[in-house]
């Protein structure tokens, strides 16, 4: 009975993990009668398989693992990380191309955000890249408003408790970029762990509020020269470097 199940998972994750679709498609894809398996349609998403034995076909077409994509891009301000956005905005998948597989972005950067994306349709590399216990640096250049002096970013270094969720928000480590007007100081900031909106959270805990952000790096990967709204393969030393 253990050997029968070992690798089994649900059909639409499976869908998902191959790279085939997200398994929110692949739940819809499979109630719809659109998935056979072993030659059998199966409508429950939850019916457990083996994916790397498994015969699929997803509307009429036989599938197997799509080939593994690696891609980072420059987000505009402005875009939103979701495939399909029911209130109209611009989504990152309008600046790629219809021909590839199905890929993901790993992690997210909100819509007033921008700068370096990853995406993959590789859900082990991204399950590490994203897990609470990796660690792995993401480097921030953040205009702010309001004086960063030296007592309130000791303050900012140490930690803060944001006043609306008592949440404790720290950063790795925070830095004074540029200086210039009072509308137009640049800060660097480093994560290694993530919590939703965390830096303009941050900053607003001690009056400082976020006008632009921009992520610059994921661990050893730089944005570099990536046109706003361009994207481009990540080389196999890359991903390893991160993986």
């Amino acid at each position: 009975m253990r050997e029968a199940s070992a690798g089994q998972v649900g059909l639409a994750r499976a869908l998902s993990k191959l790279g085939i679709c997200s398994r929110s498609d692949g739940e819809r894809l499979i109630r719809a009668g659109q998935v056979r398996v072993d030659g059998q349609v199966i409508r429950d998403p939850l019916h457990r398989i083996v994916p790397e034995r498994a015969r699929l076909e997803v509307e009429g077409a036989t599938v197997g693992a799509a080939t593994k994509v690696y891609l980072a891009l420059n987000k505009p301000r402005g875009a939103v990380t979701t495939r399909r956005d029911p209130q109209g905005r611009p989504t990152v998948y309008d600046l790629l191309p219809s021909d590839l597989p199905f890929i993901g972005p790993v992690g997210r950067l909100d819509q007033a955000s921008e700068g370096l994306l990853l995406l993959t349709n590789d859900t082990a590399w991204s399950a590490h890249l994203t897990a609470p216990d990796s660690h792995i640096d993401k480097t921030y250049h953040v205009q702010v408003a309001g004086l960063p002096d030296p007592a309130r970013l000791a303050r900012l270094r140490s930690g803060v408790i944001d006043p609306e969720t008592s949440d404790r928000l720290t950063a790795k480590s925070i830095e004074l970029l540029r200086e210039g007007s009072r509308s137009s100081h640049w800060l660097t900031i480093v994560l290694d762990e993530g919590q939703n909106r965390q830096i303009r959270r941050l900053l607003a805990a001690e009056g400082l509020e976020t006008k632009r952000l921009i992520r610059v790096a994921i661990g050893p990967l730089p944005l570099g020269t990536l046109a706003k709204g361009a994207w481009r393969h990540l080389t196999p030393a890359e991903v390893r470097a991160l993986g």
